[in-house]
């Protein structure tokens, strides 16, 4: 399985759309992931575009509409292994303990975060702990999106736009 990662788009706040290198990429994922702070379902709608299975998370920046439709915290079990999705919160330097520890009783193989607008992509205590960065953010360090493969064996990469 192939998954498209993408976080902190903060549609239309920040950008009007999500980059089309983005979109043209995740034509070729089996499903989406979206970490959260999408702020507008505006988002969710250019995702199922290109791709039918979307699976996202709210993020504190979201709006009542997200809120309403989406969870905070997702587990899937995707090929045997376990993927937890969450937006995250709270300061960077401790983000992965946040996350690590909303899934304390899950057991991933994966945690799937958001928030910070830095990506990360490093194995911690036998999980991989996976942030795509923001898509969209002129503040950060660079814009950046995510695809993980999963067959029999987990891998995961950063791609930078």
């Amino acid at each position: 399985m192939k998954i498209g990662v993408i976080s902190d788009t903060h549609i239309p706040d920040r950008a009007e759309h999500i980059p089309e290198d983005i979109l043209s990429a995740f034509k070729e994922v089996d499903m989406v992931v979206h970490a959260g702070d999408m702020v507008d379902l505006q988002a969710i709608e250019e995702l199922k575009l290109v791709c039918k299975r979307v699976v996202a998370v709210v993020g504190n920046m979201d709006r009542e509409s997200v809120r309403k439709k989406y969870p905070v915290k997702v587990m899937l079990d995707v090929e045997g292994f376990k993927v937890g999705i969450i937006h995250g919160w709270g300061a960077r330097l401790a983000l992965a303990e946040v996350v690590k520890d909303a899934f304390k009783t899950d057991n991933p193989d994966i945690i799937i975060f958001g928030h910070s607008h830095k990506s990360m992509n490093e194995q911690m205590g036998g999980i991989l702990f996976f942030n795509p960065g923001s898509a969209t953010d002129v503040t950060a360090d660079y814009n950046s999106y995510g695809i993980i493969e999963i067959s029999g064996k987990i891998s995961a990469r950063i791609i930078k736009i």
